[in-house]
Parts: structure tokens; sequence; C-alpha cells
């Protein structure tokens, strides 16, 4: 009896913090997606010269029903979210994952890093227009309820956005616990919308017959592929349900959206149609229109609310995502601030937040409107769409073995629906969708120069180094001067003699007791096993190799990692322990073979402002002495 009572217990204990989950993804994942209503009929059918004829209406309405079936539920909630890095999402883990599956291929490798850099690329541009366009949406209410205050839209917008940015250095923890029940009671209330027209227009739901969808494409044509730059909007934040896996887990985000979210969502845009054919005139903005004229202002309040949550998912999403470029090897360093004591993930990246609020606001003066930003936004979303397919069937293949007739089955479904989404947005690039576009050229040559600039300056370190071995037994024959204490020189490369221990014996003409060669490497998974962490290898003489390996979402901290180093049998006093770094002054030649020499310009510029390895490495200034060393790439 006391088994049973026992497990009854752990089921309760598991069901409550499955539903404590569940409720706080609703929160922070699905800000986005939710707030699509506000703006995705008026885009799809307001914007694009077409009247909300019935069949128009029906059409429309059996579009969104199916793609957020096809895209969302099966695309990313049932196949794209099985392929998680250890736990992780988002494309950079998925770009990882996808390497490792083909790991034995170089230039595989190379072509799934440039797929998964510009898909980065391009979420960036969703970091920009997501809060400008959701925002400029939820604010937009106020010519709905008082059309004499449409001037005040604009600067009411900038005002909500800047302190949005000047609020993130504080990090998510405080906003965050009020994020789950604002977004619940909007849930609720986009479904309390909806069914007030449901049950007066009922007709409405013959649209949830796919051949609605057809004949719309067959009546209209080429307007009707346009409108799918519209129809798209209401996936927008797709992408956050894969990006915040790591956050809440797969089952609670599956739940929330199965359960809560897909249901409030299809029954507004029900809602939103019912209303259209009764009154077609509504399409100016359905949305509010739907709202009863007393509870208007509320719902600008509660809409702005949760367009702030929406916005703030992409932004925390920029951060993690920078986070993971800089481990991984394709961002410059960055100073990183954690803003929770007790999630590691909450974090505040200072230079990107600036960036952001400057391109945000960039976007609002320059778009003015919800509706001209939609052609922008639809790029983004589209494009990075399309580059998680393209990943997510390779780990397919090579990961989980799917045969290749299940691969091109499942390919083609889904690039086929990703490419018409895209195929309909590019018509949109002279109208807005060059924004994004730019935005991701200048991010991707950012991310692939960076990454290629190291490459070669590793390259060139590691010809120009003497051999260590031969270094070592020329020491134990003729012995310099030692001195008491550890030295510990970061290198790249554990076969040859750090420059600044060259320097050192050079100037100095001082060898150290102990010298210690440490090479830190960033791993293709969210965090390095326990047995994978160190390994210490001894040359003799004094002299010994230490490798410290970090998963891309951990913060590496070495003087941590170097004061557990004795259970692999090398003790470290910090007091008695002095590091030694050679920092490189990148000279761009135009005669040595490797990049263009505007990249080899760019590349030098990032180095001289990226944070020193010794701040990203957490190595006390007081302990360390940097040596600098002339690169030519």
């Amino acid at each position: 009896m006391g088994q049973h009572n026992h497990a009854e217990e752990l089921r309760n204990a598991h069901g409550k913090k499955l539903a404590a989950l569940a409720l706080g993804a609703i929160g922070i994942v699905f800000g986005d997606i939710g707030t699509s209503p506000l703006y995705t009929m008026k885009e799809t059918l307001g914007t694009h010269g077409m009247t909300p004829q019935p069949l128009a209406v029906l059409g429309v309405l059996s579009l969104i029903f199916w793609s957020l079936l096809m895209v969302i539920s099966l695309k990313y909630v049932t196949f794209v979210m099985r392929a998680d890095n250890k736990g992780e999402g988002g494309i950079m883990a998925l770009m990882a994952l996808a390497q490792r599956s083909v790991s034995g291929s170089p230039r595989a490798r190379w072509v799934l890093a440039a797929i998964g850099i510009f898909g980065a690329s391009l979420f960036y541009g969703d970091g920009v227009i997501t809060p400008a366009m959701s925002v400029l949406s939820a604010v937009e209410g106020l010519e709905v309820a008082a059309p004499s205050l449409e001037t005040y839209v604009l600067p009411i917008c900038l005002v909500i956005l800047v302190a949005l940015f000047a609020i993130q250095r504080h990090g998510t923890e405080i906003v965050g616990k009020a994020f789950a029940p604002v977004m619940v009671v909007w849930f609720l209330v986009l479904a309390w919308l909806g069914l007030r027209q449901l049950v007066q227009h009922p007709e409405v739901l013959y649209a949830l017959n796919p051949t609605y969808a057809v004949r719309f494409f067959m009546e209209h044509g080429r307007q009707a592929f346009i409108a799918l730059g519209g129809v798209v909007l209401a996936l927008t934040g797709g992408e956050a349900l894969y990006a915040d896996m790591g956050h809440f887990g797969k089952k609670p985000i599956r739940l929330a959206w199965f359960f809560f979210v897909l249901p409030a969502l299809l029954i507004n845009y029900f809602g939103q149609g019912a209303l259209l054919l009764h009154d077609p005139s509504a399409i100016e903005n359905p949305f509010y229109k739907m709202v009863p004229e007393n509870l208007l202002y509320p719902m600008i309040a509660l809409a702005t609310a949760s367009a702030v949550i929406a916005s703030q998912a992409v932004i925390s999403g920029a951060f993690s995502m920078t986070r993971e470029a800089m481990s991984l090897g394709y961002s410059p360093r960055m100073a990183v601030v954690h803003t929770s004591h007790e999630m590691s993930g909450q974090i505040f990246v200072p230079w990107v937040n600036r960036l952001l609020l400057v391109l945000v606001v960039l976007a609002v003066i320059g778009f003015r409107s919800s509706n001209n930003l939609g052609a922008a936004y639809g790029i983004a979303v589209t494009g990075t769409m399309t580059m998680t397919t393209l990943l997510a069937l390779v780990v397919a293949r090579y990961r989980w073995h799917w045969h290749w007739s299940a691969v091109i089955t499942v390919g083609v479904i889904f690039l086929i629906t990703d490419l018409a989404f895209f195929g309909a947005n590019a018509l949109k690039i002279a109208h807005g969708g060059w924004f994004p576009l730019v935005l991701g050229v200048v991010i991707f040559t950012v991310m692939t120069t960076w990454r290629r600039g190291r490459d070669l300056v590793v390259r060139e370190i590691k010809q120009s180094g003497l051999a260590l071995e031969p270094f070592v037994a020329n020491i134990s024959d003729h012995p310099p001067l030692r001195v008491p204490g550890t030295a510990v020189f970061l290198t790249a490369n554990q076969n040859s003699v750090p420059h600044a221990m060259l320097h050192n014996l050079k100037h100095n003409k001082v060898l150290h007791e102990r010298n210690v060669l440490l090479t830190v490497e960033m791993l293709e998974t969210p965090v390095a096993e326990y047995d994978e962490r160190m390994e210490v290898i001894e040359y003799g003489g004094g002299f010994y190799g230490l490798q410290l390996r970090y998963g891309f979402a951990e913060d590496p901290n070495i003087p941590l990692s170097l004061s557990r180093a004795g259970a692999k049998g090398l003790d470290f006093d910090m007091m008695d322990t002095t590091f030694f770094l050679s920092r490189e002054n990148i000279v761009a030649d135009a005669r040595r073979p490797g990049m263009a020499l505007w990249r080899d310009k760019l590349f030098a510029f990032l180095a001289r402002n990226a944070m020193p390895a010794t701040a990203f490495f957490q190595i006390p200034g007081n302990r360390l002495i940097e040596l600098g060393a002339q690169v030519e790439i």
C-alpha cells in the first residue's frame, strides 16, 4: 500500500513539474507566435489589393489552418524538436549536431556551417523586426479606438521599445515571473474573442476543408501566391519553439502547444474570418474590430504587454545565439553578463543589445507601420525555416540513419512548403524584404570572416612555432635559471613552444619551475561530459600539457577549472601561478594566400575590438603577463 502511495506521489510531483514547465513555456516560448493574430489577417487580405470576399476569406483561413498544422505542429514540434543537441535547440546547436553527423567530410562540414550561419544571420533579422512589428501592431489599436491618436502611435512605440531594451541589463528573471500569467490571459482572450464571432457565423468552419485553399489558388492565381507572404506571418515564432527547447524540454512545449496555444490561435483566426464574412469593411484591422468598444483600451494594453513579451523571447534568443556563436568560433568575443543566479541561460550581451536597439528604432522610423514591416518580416522567418529544414534532414539521414526514401519524402514535403513561403516573400524584396537580407548578408560576412581569420592565425602560429619535444630536451641539457612558481601559457598548439614562453626566456633569461601549456577547446555539444573536461600530459623537465574542454552553452572559467586539476595530479596554487599570453597584432598582407584584402582588414578590425581572451576565460588581471606578437595573414 505504501509503495502504491509513493508511486502516486511521484506521479503527482512529475505532473506538477510538467504543468509548471508548460506554463513557463507559454510565457516565454509562444509570445512571438501568440501575437501573430494582431496582423496576419490584415496583412494577408488587406494589403495585397485583395477584397475580403467569402471565397478569399475561407481560402486564406484554410491556408493558415493547414500551415500551422504542417509547419509548426508537424515540422517543428514533431520532427525538428527530435534533433536536440544534448537537450539544446536552435539553429547553431542544430548546425553543430549536423556537423558531428558528417565528421569525416570537411567539405560537407563547411557546407553545413554555411547553411547554419546564414540561418542564424537571418534570425538576427528576426530579432530586429519582431519587436518593431509586434509593438507597432499592438499600439496601432489606438487608431481603431480613437483615429485622432494616429500621430501618437510611432512615438509611443519608440518609447516602449527603448524601455524594453533598457531593462535588459536587469535580466528577464523579474519580468519573467509576470510573463506566464499575462500570456495565459492573452491566449484565453484570443479564444474568447474568436468564439464570440464563431457562434454567430459558424459557416466559417468550412475553411477546415483544404479544397478551399486549392480553390483560392485556382481563382486568384498570382495574387494567391503573393498572399502566402501574409499567411507566413501566422508561423512567426516557430523557430523560438525549437530555440527555447533547452530551457523547458520537449514535452512541456508540445503539451502547451497542442492543448492550449494552437486551439486558442485557431479559434481567434476563425473568429476574424467569421467577422470578415459578415463585415468585409473590418479588414482595416480585423483583430481590434472583434473587441467590444468598451474593452478596446484594456485590450490595447494587454496586446502591448504580449508584444513586449514576444519581443523579449527573440531578444533573449539573440543573446543565447551570440554566446553559442562565440563558443563555436563564429563571432568575436564579447562581454556576457549573467542576470540570474539560478538560470545559466539567462544572459545579457550589452554590445548585441545596443546594436539591436539602434536597428529596431531605425526599422520603426523607416517603415512607419506594421503593414510596411510585414514584407521584411516574412523573408527573415522563411529563410531561417528553410535552413533549419535542410540541417534537420542531414541529422535524420546520418544520425538517425533514416532510409534515403524517407529523407527525400519528408524533405520534399517540408521544402516545397518552405520554398513556397520564401518565394512569395521574395516578391516583396523591393518593398522592404531587402532589409533582413542585407542585415543577414552583413552578419554572415562578419561570422565567416571571423572564423576563417582565426583559422589563418592559428595556422600561422603553428607554422612559425618551434617543436616542443626538442625544446624540452634542450632545456634539460642546458638549463636556464629556474624561478619558483607555475607559469601557464595559453596556446592553440600543444606541439610547439608558445611565443610567450620564448619571449620570456629570451628577454628575462628565466624559466619557471613548472610550465603548463594550456589549450582551451570548445566542443560541438552544449555541455562537456565530466570525463572529457580535462586532460593532462606530462612532457618531463617540469613541462606539462593541459587541455580544457567546454560545451558551447558553458562559460569558460579557467581559474575554476585549474582548481579542480588536482584530481588529475596537477595541483595549482593560484597565488603562485602566473598566466602568460601572446596578444596577436593582426596585419593584413595582400601577398599572402587566404582571404581577400578587405576581409583581412575586417578581421584585423574585429580582432582589435574583441574582448580579450583573458577576460573571456575569466583570468584575473593581476596574475597576467601579456606579450605582443605580430601575425601576418
